[in-house]
């Protein structure tokens, strides 16, 4: 196993595309609420763009909030996966570890909630950086550490109890201030990192399991353990969750924690609005090789 490593990245392709194929979209519940924020938020850009690109936020909805703000006049998608896509949009099948975007050649490049989950995060932004126009965007959003804290807590405690340890079962999230370090040391100019954090109430640990699966969001640590987890196990951990986490009624709480995150490319006349170009652009513009990235 490569040290510098955490998450097995086949694995969640194959989880999330599993997860698409039995569920559909019954779990885009979170990404849909990223989206309406990402709208609201380039309501406020007061610029607009040739060319933006949604990368790796797997469901189409983060392209679709571009394409009502009115922000940009291409928008392209960039998923792992061609099983993600559809004909709504121009797209290219590629890793977003591994950028297929030509440098200087973006206006805007949007993320939903993927990032936290590459196991090269700052040389991920780097390459967005350099990917980006000068004066050109990056907005996005990712996990942040208070996401499942209770899930995490529950599941520590059940394994301590039964087994006498505990496996790793739950992904570590980012901290706000060290996501605001990644955009500086990746070379965003006006780097700014928000907030924002939702409580989703569930009859019991057993509906929560079941969203988390059908978003495709079971655990995908390349230090998991690999021994099969027994139904006494879920039973006491659904009694110790209920007994921590619940509301009056009965009903647990799940939190959920998004940092939010804009940078721009360096540009000498940053405050200033820039007038959007006229021309449509074509994946090869920006592509580095249209080719090769297909045939992954």
């Amino acid at each position: 196993m490569d040290q510098h490593k955490i998450f097995d990245r086949n694995l969640l392709r194959q989880r999330r595309v599993r997860a698409l194929q039995q569920h559909g979209m019954t779990g885009d519940f979170l990404l849909a609420r990223a989206a309406d924020d990402l709208e609201d938020r380039l309501s406020a850009v007061e610029r607009s763009f040739d060319v933006a690109v949604d990368l790796a936020s797997h469901t189409g909805l983060a392209a679709k909030a571009i394409a009502r703000s009115g922000k940009a006049q291409t928008i392209i998608r960039v998923e792992q996966d061609a099983r993600f896509l559809d004909s709504a949009f121009p797209s290219v099948v590629a890793d977003e570890e591994i950028l297929p975007l030509k440098p200087a050649s973006t206006g805007l490049i949007v993320s939903l909630l993927s990032l936290h989950l590459t196991n090269d995060t700052p040389g991920t932004l780097l390459q967005i950086r350099r990917a980006l126009k000068p004066d050109g965007l990056f907005l996005g959003a990712m996990a942040g550490e208070a996401t499942l804290t209770e899930l995490r807590e529950v599941l520590l405690a059940t394994e301590s109890e039964i087994s006498g340890g505990a496996s790793p079962r739950v992904a570590p999230f980012a901290d706000v201030r060290d996501v605001g370090g990644l955009l500086q040391r990746a070379g965003f100019t006006l780097p700014v990192t928000d907030i924002e954090t939702y409580t989703v109430r569930y009859d019991s640990l057993f509906a929560l399991m079941r969203d988390l699966r059908a978003m495709g969001m079971q655990n995908i640590l390349l230090g998991r353990s690999r021994k099969p987890l027994t139904r006494r196990f879920f039973m006491r951990a659904a009694e110790i969750y209920a007994e921590r986490f619940s509301d009056p009624d009965g009903r647990i709480r799940a939190t959920f924690s998004f940092i939010w995150m804009s940078g721009w490319a360096a540009h000498e006349s940053q405050q200033k609005p820039l007038k959007p170009g006229s021309a449509k652009a074509s994946l090869a513009d920006f592509l580095k090789d249209v080719e090769t990235l297909e045939k992954k």
